[in-house]
């Protein structure tokens, strides 16, 4: 039988929505979800950092996964660039953050050297970025996890007109092979508990590209509503938000560092321009996912029913 302990964060805050009960399942997956991270613990990452380190004493989690935008502003140089210890490794040092990374790539990332984040993969103990796009399949407790790090970049129309800084390096990306892995992934996990996918760029927002997201959307929505996906992840957008325009979820978590003002849309159910992050727990039947700040305030918590 599963018990759910229940914190409560007596921490004086200007925020209207602190002090939230933090809920810690047992008998769960747990996972954190961060995003556009990467500044040298600069303009707030340092302070999300040491606050997933001091929550993972409270809840465990198996594994981090990154939205991307992993080093600002241009990437790394090579897989001995200096910014993997002074951006990655000095920063998330906490005892508790010792667990496997999975990372995805994000803009900023492609304006480096996207092969040496992938070859750090072989480097360091934590980093997991075996490919642009790959699939992991997890399990803990009899609760599993299929699980979809894609690579979100050249689905974006804007950066294939002339002029884009992005340009030339989505020209060399195959996207019909990507989707045609995501089917071949997809069709032999149907019997996993839960189906979700990562990705950097959001498919809807509230906040600073509301409106500039169809083209992710038109490309991953047939994706989720045809193996009914439970949930989207992505950052980008430098912010916390939870969206449903669909039987699926949409998560933004992109405030690992800097932030800016957000917003919502109509299917917004969730939305703070707060440094932060987000802890999700599945059990068999549920997904629970809580969105905290630096503060260790929880400022938002979503259940996803099976």
């Amino acid at each position: 039988m599963r018990k759910a302990i229940i914190v409560l964060f007596l921490v004086v805050s200007s925020s209207a929505l602190a002090q939230e009960k933090l809920e810690i399942l047992d008998d769960a997956l747990h996972f954190y979800v961060i995003g556009d991270w990467g500044r040298n613990g600069d303009l707030g990452q340092q302070e999300v950092a040491d606050a997933m380190g001091r929550m993972t004493k409270l809840i465990e989690p198996e594994f981090f996964i990154s939205t991307g935008d992993n080093f600002y502003p241009n990437g790394v140089a090579s897989v001995d660039d200096p910014y993997f210890i002074s951006s990655f490794e000095n920063i998330y040092k906490a005892a508790g953050l010792f667990e496997p990374w999975y990372l995805v790539l994000g803009n900023h990332d492609y304006r480096g050297n996207v092969q040496a984040e992938i070859d750090y993969t072989y480097k360091s103990q934590r980093w997991n970025m075996p490919a642009r796009y790959y699939a992991k399949g997890f399990e803990e407790e009899g609760i599993t996890a299929q699980i979809l790090f894609t690579d979100t970049n050249p689905y974006e129309a804007s950066y294939y007109e002339e002029g884009n800084k992005y340009r030339e390096a989505v020209m060399d990306q195959d996207t019909l092979k990507q989707n045609k892995w995501m089917d071949s992934v997809f069709s032999v996990s149907k019997n996993m508990d839960w189906r979700i996918v990562i990705g950097h760029h959001p498919a809807y927002t509230g906040g600073k590209r509301d409106g500039e997201t169809s083209s992710v959307a038109r490309h991953f929505n047939p994706y989720f509503a045809k193996y009914k996906v439970h949930a989207y992840f992505a950052g980008h957008e430098h912010d916390l938000q939870v969206i449903k325009p669909s039987a699926t979820y949409h998560f933004i978590s992109g405030a690992g560092s800097e932030i800016r003002p957000t917003g919502r849309v109509k299917e917004s159910l969730f939305a703070a321009s707060e440094h932060g992050y987000m802890i999700v727990s599945l059990t068999s039947s549920k997904m629970l996912v809580q969105v905290l700040n630096e503060k260790d305030e929880v400022l938002y918590k979503q259940v996803v029913n099976k």
